[in-house]
């Protein structure tokens, strides 16, 4: 029997260009530039999830409470939003976003208050807390980001950040429900 080491290194995933050549192997009309292009950004998505993810544990937090985090703060000061608002936002179903709310409220990164001009509204506030937790998360991506960037210059980045800027709004146009979690995906 194969040590785990092994096992795991039999599983690799393929580099890009042996992907590549798989896939014109069985489709003879695709676009070896066009793959490159996608299967990079994929794995680069993938992997940076990965790095976030690690980074966000070490402070204790999740993935998912990461974004509720972020939810908040990209809403600027007061940082609050229904529930309802943060579920479509995220791309969750309402009871999902409730369970997340009340483990971030127990965990005191937010709070959950009824509106006193609407009782029947509620608002989740962002904790002085939370955004401790945020600006700290913030501090540790932007050392992994400058790290990943650190050989393009000024001129590169720029570039880069238009680049990938004009093939997101491309598929926001094409997908304009793709923002979130499709249900049909689900």
């Amino acid at each position: 029997m194969p040590e785990p080491s092994d096992a795991a290194a039999d599983a690799a995933e393929p580099s890009l260009e042996e992907q590549i050549a798989a896939y014109q192997r069985e489709f003879q009309d695709l676009d070896p530039q066009v793959e490159q292009v996608v299967s990079a950004l994929q794995r680069l998505n993938r992997r940076m999830n990965v790095a976030y993810g690690r980074q966000t544990a070490t402070l204790g937090l999740s993935n998912a409470e990461w974004e509720v985090l972020k939810a908040l703060v990209v809403s600027g000061a007061p940082y609050q939003l229904g529930p309802g608002e943060l579920a479509k936002l995220l791309g969750l179903t309402p009871a999902a976003m409730t369970h997340r709310i009340d483990r971030m409220a127990n965990e005191g990164l937010v709070t959950r208050e009824r509106d006193e001009t609407n009782r029947v509204r509620v608002i989740v506030a962002l904790t002085h807390d939370g955004r401790q937790k945020w600006l700290e998360a913030m501090r540790l991506a932007s050392v992994f980001e400058e790290d990943l960037l650190q050989d393009l210059s000024g001129e590169e980045r720029q570039l880069l950040g238009q680049v990938l800027t004009r093939l997101l709004r491309r598929v926001e146009d094409a997908q304009p429900d793709a923002d979130g979690r499709l249900s049909d995906l689900d």
